[in-house]
Formats: structure tokens, C-alpha cells, sequence
């Protein structure tokens, strides 16, 4: 009886993903990226199951793609970081105070239109209209998520006892 192309696949990913995840753990020395190296090779092979399905050691062909696959996602990466470092030092990109990390906590709760609004709006500067365009929403429910999303802070930073805080031109008590 023929092993369909899926069946092939299935077979090889349950009795290999693991072994391969190791050795490429091994190779790159970031476990993140031996699971995507992997992932990514098994992907290729479910492209081409056929050109798996005749060879003798599809494991050999997966483990050869995933080490190519790391390689050259390193190489870009090393190109990448050599770019930045031309361009100068890194931006400093946030603040640590206590009032801030609250303020980024408390976001975190609040569903998620209003956070996108009040993100967008207060951090990022844009008008209500540019606002509602980039979320695919009417004005008034930008300004609906803007008002709800104030509220919602407010009293989830009266609980951590930070009602005082104001970030940039967030002030969660007006």
C-alpha cells in the first residue's frame, strides 16, 4: 500500500522534528532558532513531497535544508547588525521609570480597540481621522475607544496606586 504525500510527511515530522531541533540547537546554539530552521524545512518539503518521498534519507535532506536555512537567516542578520551599527548609536527606545512600566502594564489589560487608539493617538501623535483610517474605523468610534480607554486606565492605575501618572500627553485623570 502507497504512503500518500501528507502521510509521508506526518511520518517524517513525528519521528525526526525533535532530532533535527537538537542538532540544530547544537549548530546555532538558540534553541528559537533551530525550531524555525526546522519548521522552515519541513514547510519546503511539504512543497515538494514527491522529491522527499524519493530519496533515501529524507532526514539527511531536512537536516542539509535546516542548516542552509540557519546559515543564511545568521548571515543576514550579521548584514543587518553591521547596517545598524553604521547608522549610529541605538535610539534610546524607553523609558524604566516605575510610572511608565505601569502605564505599559495597564495598556496591556484593556481590549484591544482601545489600546490600538490610545496607542495611536497618544504615543504616536496621530490626529482622530489618521487614527480611524489606519484601524478601518469611523471617527466617533475612535473617539468612543479613545474615551472608554481612558476610563479603563484610570482605574486600572488607581489600583496600582499610580493615579498620578501621566505619560507624554496621556493623562488618565482628565
Amino acid at each position: 500500500m502507497a504512503v500518500s504525500d501528507g502521510e509521508l510527511i506526518s511520518e517524517l515530522y513525528a519521528g525526526c522534528f525533535r532530532r533535527l531541533v537538537v542538532q540544530l540547537y547544537a549548530v546555532t546554539g538558540d534553541l528559537s532558532e533551530a525550531q524555525e530552521a526546522v519548521q522552515e524545512a519541513f514547510t519546503r518539503a511539504l512543497a515538494a513531497p514527491r522529491r522527499i518521498a524519493g530519496l533515501d534519507n529524507p532526514e539527511a535532506w531536512l537536516r542539509r535544508v535546516a542548516v542552509n536555512v540557519a546559515r543564511s537567516r545568521h548571515r543576514r542578520r550579521r548584514l543587518f547588525d553591521t547596517l545598524l551599527r553604521r547608522l549610529g548609536p541605538a535610539p534610546v527606545v524607553a523609558d524604566r521609570s516605575p510610572e511608565h512600566l505601569a502605564l505599559l502594564s495597564a495598556l496591556r489589560e484593556l481590549p484591544e480597540g482601545q489600546r490600538q487608539a490610545l496607542a495611536l493617538h497618544y504615543l504616536v501623535d496621530l490626529p482622530v481621522g489618521e487614527v480611524a483610517a489606519t484601524l478601518g474605523v469611523s471617527p466617533g468610534t475612535v473617539k468612543s475607544r479613545l474615551s472608554r480607554g481612558r476610563q479603563a486606565l484610570a482605574a486600572l492605575l488607581a489600583d496600582s496606586d499610580t493615579t498620578e501618572t501621566s505619560i507624554g500627553r496621556i493623562d488618565v485623570r482628565s
